[in-house]
């Protein structure tokens, strides 16, 4: 965990929001700070939800001052570049295909199990791998009809 998202998560997780992702990219002109939230208590994220979130982490980097020079604040829901971080998150998205980024390679599989440690996904000709939920990157790759 990098500083920046040891603030988002210090100023935003008393407010009853999870941050997912805390993203810096640099451009010539300035920097781009892009902080993914969820709303802990798991109903969507709204535009006052991000608007709120916005202001008061806007005012803590402020103070803080965290970053040199010039940069831009961009508060967004998971949507469909959702990360998948802990056991919750993947109960909650059990049944939807999730894609799994590797060293070698990237996969893509169903959740069909989720234990407190592993994930067990069906690959294509019902083969199933099962994969430690430490250390792995996954994202979402089908969108739900619903949330969840």
């Amino acid at each position: 965990m990098n500083a920046l998202e040891d603030i988002a998560r210090d100023v935003l997780e008393p407010l009853g929001y999870e941050v997912l992702e805390v993203i810096v990219s640099s451009g010539r002109v300035s920097t781009s700070l892009i902080v993914r939230i969820d709303r802990i208590d798991e109903t969507p994220v709204t535009v006052d939800d991000l608007t709120r979130a916005s202001n008061v982490l806007g005012l803590e980097f402020d103070h803080l001052d965290p970053i040199q020079g010039e940069y831009k604040l961009d508060l967004e829901s998971p949507g469909p570049k959702r990360p998948l971080l802990t056991v919750r998150h993947f109960e909650r998205h059990m049944g939807l295909k999730i894609k799994v980024k590797r060293q070698d390679a990237s996969i893509i599989g169903k959740i069909v199990a989720v234990t407190p440690e592993t994930v067990t996904l069906e690959l294509d000709g019902n083969v199933s791998e099962t994969l430690p939920i430490a250390g792995i990157r996954a994202y979402l790759a089908e969108w739900p009809d619903s949330h969840r």
